[in-house]
């Protein structure tokens, strides 16, 4: 069975880099794939991504030598199943905020005795390169689960959070947290007051040794983090890629003409 090499580098503190999936494209998946990224991850959050879409992605991911993830819309045990038969190699969970939501999330991607996720598929072991009896038997230990915060709720019971048991890593979703941030009349935090409650969550997850991520807007941004601490970096996405790249060219041919195309990530 194939190991997660994800799962190994964070382990042995060393970065991992990757990007977001939005777009649904083999084509650019399959040369994302390639470029030299630890991992790739698939946005089902927000994303309009099916399933027949998803695993045909994390095959092509996978059968390129990179791991391929899943961010599930929720961490309930239905998505979370149907992500990892697809055959992502790990999952990260949106918007953790309490310790009983960790709790559900990690025993969700486990099967038991330590979890509960039910056996079936088979997606899932081609992608590790295993016989179906073989991911049985490996599957808790090569499944990578991350759980993100996004909200002063999530910050706030940060230490309860990372004290789960099948925690990998956390990781900061930085949009979301500022728009959780917002004050009653709808205006955004200062950027100091942002970046102490993304510094609390990496300060707790190297006290409790757990590794911690981040999603980044470019390249530099992801390289600034890392020497920060953090080790799990996503830098952009398909999507905004694309969006950079047109309107580099289209500002070059029509200056006087400013492009309107938006990526949040």
């Amino acid at each position: 069975m194939r190991t997660n090499h994800v799962k190994q580098k964070l382990r042995q503190g060393e970065p991992c880099f990757g990007t977001w999936i939005t777009m649904g494209s083999l084509h650019a998946t399959r040369i994302l794939a390639r470029c030299g990224f630890d991992w790739l991850t698939l946005d089902l959050e927000h994303a309009p991504l099916d399933w027949g879409q998803t695993a045909i992605l994390l095959a092509a991911i996978a059968d390129a030598g990179c791991a391929p993830l899943v961010r599930v819309p929720e961490g309930t045990i239905t998505p979370i199943k149907r992500a990892l038969d697809a055959g992502a190699w790990g999952i990260i969970v949106p918007m953790v905020n309490t310790a009983e939501q960790a709790q559900a999330a990690v025993a969700a991607a486990k099967y038991p005795p330590e979890g509960v996720r039910s056996a079936g598929g088979g997606m899932h072991a081609l992608n590790f390169a295993a016989p179906l009896e073989e991911y049985y038997l490996h599957a808790n230990r090569e499944v990578l689960i991350v759980l993100q915060i996004e909200s002063p709720e999530g910050v706030a019971h940060i230490d309860q959070i990372l004290a789960t048991p099948g925690c990998d890593a956390v990781f900061v979703g930085p949009v979301d947290l500022r728009f959780t941030l917002r004050k009653s009349d709808g205006s955004f935090p200062a950027p100091e007051e942002h970046e102490a409650a993304i510094s609390r969550v990496l300060q707790a997850a190297r006290n409790a040794g757990v590794p911690a991520g981040i999603h980044c807007f470019d390249a530099g941004g992801a390289c600034a983090r890392a020497k920060q601490g953090f080790q799990l970096l996503a830098i952009g996405s398909d999507l905004r890629m694309l969006c950079t790249e047109l309107e580099r060219t289209c500002s070059t041919l029509w200056p006087e003409r400013p492009l309107r195309v938006f990526a949040s990530y």
